[in-house]
């Protein structure tokens, strides 16, 4: 099961979401663990990590975006942002700290859990073969500079292949431009480089799409940058 033995936090002041919330993730096959402050959480934390966190973001004294500044200082455990602020500077924010997922208010039950188990899928996955990376059927292998799509083949120029090996690397992060840019172009991004990744990316996404066009593999987050996943 996905979720045996897995310990997940959720933080949040509104306790009826909380409970909900802890109720959802019981019912999964995961380990609760309920808080209402973020001081609470990052107590436990300390001691004892958790596997995930779901954190709101307008909470009392500590706010979700301290919570999540202080548990990526000391954890790679995937965060996921449950929140009702839904502004793109908020999800901007919350990326930049090292959020995994960003989910708004009033949420769906179903799609909370498919996140969650997403994550904990992802952050539990055996490490990969060196040189070799995989995400969503994307396979790439930077030693032999081949890429591939549910296996077959994928015909891609340097730059095409080093920015989806930066992608599919960091698969289910955001990526903002100018660090692609700037790690593959290998120097300091400047006005038109956003545009110079854009149509790379545009010329990724139809060479992926012309293998399998039933999903966007290269995703959009609007204010930050393109993520897989």
């Amino acid at each position: 099961m996905v979720g045996e033995s897995k310990r997940i936090a959720v933080c949040d002041d509104e306790t009826a979401i909380a409970d909900l919330v802890g109720q959802l993730l019981t019912e999964s096959g995961f380990e609760p663990h309920v808080f209402y402050a973020g001081a609470d959480l990052l107590e436990v934390h300390e001691r004892a990590p958790f596997d995930l966190v779901i954190l709101d973001i307008m909470m009392p004294c500590l706010d979700g975006f301290s919570c999540c500044r202080e548990i990526r200082r000391r954890s790679d455990a995937p965060i996921i942002f449950l929140t009702a602020k839904d502004e793109e500077i908020d999800k901007v924010v919350g990326f930049e700290l090292g959020a995994d997922d960003y989910v708004v208010k009033p949420f769906k039950p179903r799609e909370l859990m498919a996140r969650v188990k997403a994550r904990i899928r992802r952050a539990s996955r055996p490490a990969e073969t060196p040189g070799v990376l995989e995400a969503h059927g994307i396979t790439v292998d930077e030693g032999s500079f081949e890429a591939a799509l549910h296996g077959e083949a994928l015909s891609l120029t340097p730059k095409e292949f080093a920015i989806l090996a930066c992608l599919v690397r960091h698969a289910g992060r955001p990526l903002p431009s100018k660090d692609l840019f700037e790690t593959v172009w290998k120097e300091e991004a400047n006005a038109q480089s956003a545009g110079t990744v854009m149509v790379h990316v545009r010329h990724l996404r139809k060479k992926l799409a012309a293998v399998d066009s039933s999903q966007e593999f290269i995703e959009t987050v609007w204010g930050v940058g393109y993520r897989i996943g």
